[in-house]
């Protein structure tokens, strides 16, 4: 599937203003600052598509990207440390969870993680929830070509154990030298053409 032919479609800030159910979706998910906006920028192929910010809490709605006339990207709202009013970080999570969780055209959630971190409780809940919702998760550990390669492998482990995932479950992935992108891209095929 041709992952490259994608352009902004609109932000939404309320579930009135999601697009129609017409085609299937694809949802990215992660902390602050885990390489969210660059592993979507890397797997389209396009160096800008999404803003790259050093600034926590940048995405501050669902931003739906459409590729071609096959499906939705969604990138969500970084959660974790994010410098912006409680208010507003409740207001993102009542509209994340209830898109998550009754978005018909919904495929699968991408769970990013930075492969340098030990387990993070809020993305165990997060992978937990989506389970127990029924709702089909890709677990990805980013910035794999920051640590060495017997570091990666043991962190990878670590990550594994803490979010109680198997190996064959998960996504290494690069952004800088585009290791991974062809398993992820495989992966997410798969979801799309699962009805």
């Amino acid at each position: 599937m041709d992952f490259s032919k994608i352009e902004f479609l609109l932000s939404v800030h309320s579930l009135k203003q999601l697009p129609p159910l017409e085609l299937p979706e694809i949802a990215f998910a992660g902390r602050s600052n885990v390489g969210k906006s660059s592993l979507i920028n890397t797997l389209t192929g396009r160096k800008k598509l999404v803003k790259v910010s050093a600034r926590p809490g940048k995405t501050q709605g669902l931003n739906f990207f459409r590729v071609a006339d096959y499906f939705f990207l969604v990138d969500l709202p970084g959660y974790g440390f994010a410098k912006v009013p409680k208010a507003m970080q409740d207001g993102w999570q009542s509209l994340i969870s209830t898109y998550l969780e009754q978005r018909k055209t919904l495929r699968c959630v991408v769970v990013i993680m930075d492969i340098r971190h030990e387990p993070k409780s809020q993305d165990t809940q997060l992978i937990e929830w989506l389970k127990q919702n029924s709702i089909p998760c890709l677990p990805v550990y980013t910035k794999i070509d920051k640590v060495s390669g017997s570091i990666r492998e043991k962190n990878a482990r670590l990550l594994d154990a803490g979010h109680t995932l198997h190996a064959e479950e998960r996504v290494l992935f690069s952004s800088k030298t585009g290791q991974g992108r062809d398993k992820l891209e495989a992966a997410l095929t798969r979801f799309l053409l699962t009805p």
